[in-house]
């Protein structure tokens, strides 16, 4: 079972924990990408099990930014080769140089 699943069932059944508190909060500061509220103590203050989740969220939420900035490229990457490929299809126009 994945960390965020785990988190998510956390969540739904213990909203008010601490434990509960502090994971929401991390999952809404690696959301916003700016929220400096999170307060980084609060890893510490975790049971060891929450923790270990805590930890685990930040490697899937670093593995899914990497496959997303991946797919981005990819996309982009994709719209220039077809670029290319227009450009170097039968009847397509040749570039003319004005000298």
């Amino acid at each position: 079972m994945n960390a965020i699943k785990t988190a998510r069932r956390l969540l739904k059944h213990d909203p008010t924990s601490e434990s509960s508190k502090t994971l929401a909060s991390l999952v809404m500061a690696l959301e916003s990408e700016t929220d400096s509220s999170f307060k980084l103590a609060g890893l510490y203050e975790l049971d060891l099990k929450s923790f270990e989740l805590a930890m685990a969220i930040l490697h899937e939420w670093r593995i899914d930014r990497y496959y997303a900035k991946k797919a981005k490229l990819f996309d982009l990457s994709r719209q220039v080769h077809g670029l290319d490929a227009v450009d170097d299809a039968p009847g397509a126009p040749a570039d003319t140089a004005v000298t």
